[in-house]
């Protein structure tokens, strides 16, 4: 996997955590990748860490309705300020 800085952060902390494997979206996951979620998951927890993020968002775009504009699999990991529910 790969993680680095969003070229458009929308928050202080804004990285992208990539798995190398191509999956186009979150939607088209199957069984078999349930342990590289977990992966991706774990990882972005530590990249927050590692950061002195307690309080943070993980979030996954699915399809272009949701803001998906790339579509290759990815975390974006949010953090450094207030985030407000609901998004967008």
């Amino acid at each position: 996997m790969f993680a680095f800085e969003d070229i458009a952060p929308k928050a202080p902390t804004h990285v992208l955590v990539v798995p190398k494997k191509h999956i186009a979206r979150l939607a088209d996951v199957t069984a078999a990748d349930e342990r590289l979620l977990g992966t991706l998951a774990v990882r972005a927890a530590s990249i927050a860490g590692e950061r002195g993020l307690t309080d943070f968002r993980l979030v996954a775009n699915n399809g272009e309705g949701a803001g998906q504009s790339v579509f290759h699999l990815h975390f974006h990991l949010l953090g450094g300020r207030s985030m407000t529910w609901p998004p967008g």
